[in-house]
């Protein structure tokens, strides 16, 4: 570990947000889920989210497994953290049709890289950068501090999400 990589780290689990003022390590492991960093190039503050669905339907909890409710959140989280909107950039992550999940046919990771690049076209928020797609489940390392993301693709990169 370098001396300008964060001390602070935090795995994202799916169906959540992670965006705070002091720089963490966040990491989290995606199949047909799609993540969503976003970096304040200005402040040089970070955030992800780890959507599991496209949309929320209106019934139960509206909760960030849901794609339109975690990018509304993780904005507003950012905001919150003293973010500005304008300074925003995005890297898209995942949403593969991995075989074995029983999901290939809802074509789930087609629908939530959808989802995320139409609520980013809508928020104003430029894509920086974007891996998606595919066969094979990734694992994300995102460094809050610099926006820099590393991806493991294939059998490295775990299964869950």
């Amino acid at each position: 570990m370098s001396q300008d990589e964060p001390v602070n780290k935090h795995f994202l689990y799916p169906g959540t947000i992670f965006a705070e003022p002091l720089p963490h390590m966040i990491s989290t492991v995606l199949g047909s889920c799609v993540a969503v960093c976003f970096w304040d190039k200005i402040l040089c503050r970070g955030g992800m989210n780890h959507m599991m669905l496209p949309l929320w339907n209106g019934e139960g909890l509206a909760t960030p497994k849901y794609g339109n409710i975690a990018m509304d959140k993780l904005l507003a989280r950012m905001l919150d953290i003293g973010c500005r909107r304008d300074q925003l950039i995005a890297k898209v992550f995942g949403g593969a049709n991995v075989s074995g999940t029983g999901l290939e046919s809802f074509m789930i990771g087609d629908r939530n890289i959808t989802l995320a690049l139409e609520m980013l076209e809508k928020f104003r928020i430029p894509v920086a950068a974007r891996d998606i797609g595919g066969r094979v489940g990734r694992k994300i390392i995102m460094n809050s501090a610099t926006g820099v993301i590393l991806v493991g693709k294939g059998r490295t990169a775990g299964s869950a999400g």
